[in-house]
């Protein structure tokens, strides 16, 4: 039996710094930006996200699994699991983790046609890397299970 796509899908690209937020629609199977959120050490103000969820609504997140190239685990790919957790641990909603490797690089091409001129700091790319990540997961949909 086929699962339905989720209506509305918030999306994070986990960072220590900065983690980019978007939001999708599983009828579209599509996303937008949204914002980058400020983090020290990998930790977000949680009143902010809170305040996202409360405005959006989504059924699930999904946080970027940012695994090696080879596909093991990394440091951060271990960092973003914990986020995963306290994520669901807030806020009871379903968390699923999706490789999110080479979404940045991704990113910063499309930025790079639009005209960008390469200062990230200035102008990030986490969001568009986490529209690129829920884009990436309703892609993948049918054949994922559920990390909480």
């Amino acid at each position: 039996m086929e699962q339905s796509l989720p209506k509305i899908i918030l999306g994070f690209d986990y960072g220590l710094r900065q983690i980019g937020v978007a939001v999708g629609q599983g009828f579209t199977q599509q996303a937008r930006e949204l914002c980058v959120l400020k983090a020290q050490d990998g930790i977000p103000n949680w009143q902010q996200i809170e305040n996202l969820l409360k405005e959006w609504q989504p059924e699930v997140i999904v946080v970027g699994l940012p695994l090696n190239m080879d596909g093991t685990p990394s440091e951060m790919s271990t960092r973003a699991e914990k986020f995963a957790r306290r994520l669901h641990g807030r806020f009871r909603l379903p968390v699923y983790t999706h490789d999110e490797r080479l979404t940045s690089f991704e990113a910063k091409g499309q930025y790079f046609k639009q005209g960008h001129k390469g200062d990230y700091h200035k102008s990030p790319v986490d969001a568009l890397a986490a529209a690129l990540i829920i884009e990436s997961w309703l892609e993948n949909y049918s054949s994922i299970t559920e990390r909480t």
